[in-house]
């Protein structure tokens, strides 16, 4: 991976055809020039499908034929989701395929013609000129184990969200229909509460039905911690209720398919646990990073889901680019601004660092001691949130060591290898 603008300068010669493509949902737009910046041929517009990616690679193709040129760059911004599919088909087709920042084609589309005009074919322009000069970059696109590890993440969040929503609804529900029911059972998820809500049955029916029958359903699903006394305070509380009565027949239905939703999501549960059980086996050192305490499997999954092969990286300061951790600063003479971190690149590998970051911090006494050296050392003290940040970036060089050379992590190896950090005892 290019990680210089110098190295990725170096890559366009003179035998280099780069091509922009302005991508959109149905039809994208390209435009062909060389490392000077003249262009060859006109302008193309192609389908969104098979037969248009067809159409472009002959398109190149004849330029190169007629230019001598003996390699392509094609450039594109990230435009939603729609850039996929052309990215995978031309690294089928082994074709180099970058990506530039869409800021950068929006600040720089007047430098040729000093006009605001945007267009698909002067957008193309644009993305081709960038690339020229080294603007861009190449796109961590996941094969294999890598690619099923980011959709089962991504398969993960989905359910995550579904979840959320129909344990809302189930809440909405109690409250409306029987809102004593939570005294009764402390959290309507635990295996008897789920147990007798699969009755669907509204206060005043359930006070109607007998003793031996509640129980007897409740012990169906957990056999020992419940007896009469649970039951009796359960129709108790259902005797006094103060829920709703009307529309009873489709409120009955509405819970019914509110459970329904609820198993299933727990069943989808289950089976993506299974898949990523079988996924990280396959993965080299995960075992290692297991080790480490504090860290998790769904933490592993989440940043390999992200970040990808991690061969393909040469050093930890390009994970701390892709997930935005690199800093940033606004100076000018004498003013010096506030230093930031730049939030650019990946926010769900940032967001997962963060959150694996707080447990760290609570539960491995390295990280324990780190922070509490960052936020309470006498020479430029860091505040509690930029010692987080600070403990990110060294987890992602933690990490990056495991995954690339195998290294064992120990809390006081990791202590001692910064010479600095010799004197900070490990927290108990």
């Amino acid at each position: 991976m290019h990680s210089t603008q110098n190295e990725r300068i170096n890559q366009i010669t003179s035998t280099t055809l780069i091509v922009g493509v302005d991508i959109a949902k149905f039809k994208h737009v390209a435009r062909a020039q060389d490392f000077r910046g003249v262009e060859y041929g006109k302008p193309i517009a192609f389908e969104n499908s098979r037969e248009g990616f067809e159409l472009f690679v002959g398109w190149y193709q004849k330029i190169m034929k007629e230019q001598t040129c003996k390699e392509v760059i094609v450039g594109m911004e990230p435009t939603g989701h729609y850039w996929l599919n052309l990215a995978h088909y031309l690294k089928e087709q082994q074709v180099l395929c970058v990506v530039v920042n869409p800021l950068h084609v929006k600040k720089s589309k007047e430098l040729d013609d000093n006009s605001p005009t945007k267009n698909d074919i002067k957008d193309a322009k644009v993305i081709a000129q960038l690339v020229k000069d080294g603007r861009y970059a190449v796109p961590n696109l996941p094969q294999g184990i890598y690619a099923e590890l980011r959709e089962a993440m991504k398969i993960r969040d989905h359910l995550s969200t579904d979840l959320r929503v129909v344990q809302g609804r189930v809440h909405n529900w109690l409250d409306r229909y029987f809102p004593e029911f939570l005294t009764v059972f402390k959290d309507w998820e635990c295996k008897s509460a789920l147990q007798m809500l699969s009755l669907y049955l509204l206060p005043h029916e359930l006070v109607s039905r007998s003793d031996e029958f509640l129980l007897g359903h409740l012990r169906e699903a957990a056999k020992r911690g419940l007896g009469l006394g649970r039951v009796k305070s359960l129709k108790a509380a259902a005797s006094r209720s103060i829920g709703m009565k009307q529309g009873a027949e489709l409120a009955k239905m509405e819970l019914q398919l509110l459970l329904v939703q609820y198993e299933l999501l727990q069943c989808k549960f289950e089976e993506l646990d299974a898949k990523l059980e079988e996924l990280m086996k396959q993965i080299p050192y995960v075992q290692k990073l297991l080790a480490i305490k504090g860290i998790g499997r769904d933490t592993i999954a989440g940043f390999l889901a992200e970040v990808g092969d991690i061969r393909q990286y040469r050093h930890p300061k390009q994970i701390v680019k892709l997930a935005g951790l690199n800093l940033r600063e606004n100076t000018s003479g004498k003013h010096k601004g506030q230093t930031k971190i730049t939030k650019r690149g990946r926010k769900r590998l940032r967001a997962l660092l963060f959150r694996v970051v707080m447990p760290l911090v609570a539960k491995n006494g390295a990280f324990k001691a780190l922070h509490e050296y960052y936020t309470k050392r006498p020479d430029n003290p860091l505040k509690k949130m930029q010692s987080l940040i600070a403990l990110c970036n060294k987890l992602i060089r933690i990490l990056f060591g495991i995954m690339k050379k195998g290294h064992e992590f120990s809390e006081e190896k990791m202590m001692q290898d910064i010479p600095r950090f010799m004197e900070v005892p490990l927290a108990a």
